[in-house]
């Protein structure tokens, strides 16, 4: 049987191993089998990397590996292939798959990478999807556009007891009222001649730069590209601009460090009855990925106010090809219903943060639609309120 997927492949290859439990026999049949390399307990190879862990039940306490250790591998698929007595088992233990580091983890800080974690530390549900062998590529997709650094804040927070940054945005009565007719305001605006012109405006930007957008579009790590891909289309600050353009053009595509402002939304717009905020996203469409959507507290508190409208301008890319762009309401209802979202990574004191499903967006930027289910919209919003 041939497989498009090497993650599938190496999954179908361990269900064939039958009977004993000696793991190093069986690491180096799947090393031999799929020329892996070994650093120490790492098994790895451009697709993924694998640590093998023996115990007598799926609910195993071993430590698993150090977290330094996987800083090093977390940009592929992190695989734990845990030998029972009984089978073998596969799940994910990327940082966004941890919930807390526990050995030696005392002087664990964002600048100073300490501890290891257990197998009793890897979560086995994830955004409402078992952590299993059937789901290794949907929830590393889920870990991509959170990365490393994302999830290195919360860990802290987690292992230390740390006071949670985050902050719950409470909502009163008429606030409440304000935030529930955002789905009218959305599909009134999207019907106007307003939307017609920030549609316009964001088209010209990205045209305007558009060698510049391919260029980026080859760099690697997702989150940079995403930062830079947006920064290029809507950042404020021009003399940035022109930095980021010039390293672009050098061979080597380093980029200059900066930071974007933590906001709702990357373009603000005020029209006559409208106060529009837009975030920009890129999508690679030959990668499965899952671009990151909004802070769910944010989003509330933005759309608590009145005249607020808050849209998403996505890109579609291809190799050296721009394929589309689409405008679009947080409410379109294909965008809606296919958020996921994320409330173990926001910290404790927040209702979370949300993705959009990649290829739900794929199919909007190449066949893109308007469509609103106000009910529909309303009942996501108050779901959302009551998050705890």
């Amino acid at each position: 049987m041939k497989f498009k997927d090497p993650i599938d492949e190496l999954v179908a290859f361990l269900a064939t191993i039958k009977g004993g439990r000696d793991k190093a026999s069986i690491a180096s049949k799947v090393m031999q089998r799929f020329n892996l390399s070994k650093d120490r307990s790492v098994y790895s190879c451009d697709e993924y990397a694998i640590r093998f862990s023996v115990s007598e039940t799926s609910s195993f306490g071993n430590t698993v590996l150090s977290l330094s250790v996987l800083q090093k591998y977390d940009h592929l698929p992190f695989i734990v292939v845990l030998i029972t007595r009984d089978s073998i088992e596969c799940f994910l233990a990327n940082s966004t798959c941890l919930k807390k580091i526990s050995h030696s983890s005392q002087q664990l800080r964002e600048n100073n990478i300490k501890g290891s974690f257990n197998g009793t530390d890897i979560l086995r549900l994830i955004a409402g999807r078992e952590n299993n062998k059937d789901n290794l590529r949907e929830i590393f997709a889920i870990h991509q556009s959170i990365g490393f650094e994302g999830n290195l804040p919360r860990l802290v927070e987690a292992t230390n007891n740390i006071s949670p940054s985050g902050k719950r945005y409470e909502i009163g009565a008429s606030q409440l009222a304000v935030l529930l007719d955002a789905p009218n305001r959305s599909k009134s605006f999207l019907r106007s001649e307003h939307c017609v012109d920030l549609k316009n405006e964001l088209d010209g930007r990205v045209d305007a730069l558009k060698n510049e957008i391919l260029i980026a579009a080859l760099i690697e790590n997702v989150n940079i590209r995403g930062r830079v891909i947006e920064y290029l289309i809507a950042g404020e600050d021009e003399t940035l601009r022109q930095e980021i353009i010039k390293s672009l053009k050098k061979s080597d595509i380093r980029v200059p460090a900066f930071k974007t402002e933590n906001t709702l939304g990357d373009f603000s717009k005020e029209y006559s009855g409208y106060l529009t905020a837009t975030d920009v996203k890129t999508k690679v469409m030959i990668l499965d990925s899952n671009p990151k959507a909004y802070n769910i507290d944010k989003m509330l508190e933005f759309l608590s106010s009145d005249k607020s409208v808050f849209l998403f301008y996505f890109v579609g890319i291809e190799p050296m090809k721009i394929v589309s762009t689409a405008l679009l309401s947080i409410f379109q209802d294909d965008l809606r219903e296919s958020t996921i979202l994320l409330k173990h990574w926001a910290g404790r004191a927040s209702r979370g943060v949300t993705q959009f499903n990649g290829k739900t967006i794929e199919k909007l930027i190449l066949d893109p639609n308007s469509d609103i289910d106000i009910e529909a919209s309303k009942i996501f919003l108050k779901a959302l309120v009551e998050i705890l």
